[in-house]
């Protein structure tokens, strides 16, 4: 793989361990590196990390409608993710179906208040190829 385009996002974590599970969790990421204070999170599918840098306090966290987002298999996967986020108290906006080529998505905070988009049906893929 080569490291061309954009190939990472940096993010004020105020601890690794439990950032990392929730990445895990909501959007299928593995550690590939790690030191001190620092992980390296990729879904192994393309030549991109999440960098999470621990740090004292998070100033300026990934609010809606500044986010992450992840495309997930189905539908239920959107909704199960939903569940699990209302159960630990974490789900910012229920699913919704916007249409092509939005699809269906819900928001979700991660532990530092960063905001995560999981959805389904996006046409991200489709629409790059369709201008290249």
């Amino acid at each position: 793989m080569l490291d061309l385009g954009l190939t990472h996002i940096a993010l004020p974590v105020l601890d690794l361990d439990a950032s990392a599970d929730f990445y895990a969790r909501f959007a299928a990421m593995k550690i590939v590196h790690r030191r001190h204070d620092v992980i390296w999170l990729s879904d192994l599918t393309r030549p991109f990390a999440i960098v999470l840098i621990e740090t004292s306090s998070v100033q300026h966290p990934l609010l809606p409608f500044a986010h992450l987002g992840v495309g997930v298999a189905s539908r239920g996967e959107v909704d199960r993710l939903c569940e699990l986020a209302a159960e630990e108290g974490c789900l910012l906006r229920s699913p919704e179906d916007a249409g092509p080529p939005v699809g269906y998505w819900a928001l979700i905070r991660d532990p530092n208040g960063h905001t995560l988009e999981v959805a389904h049906g996006q046409e991200i893929g489709f629409t790059i190829d369709g201008a290249t």
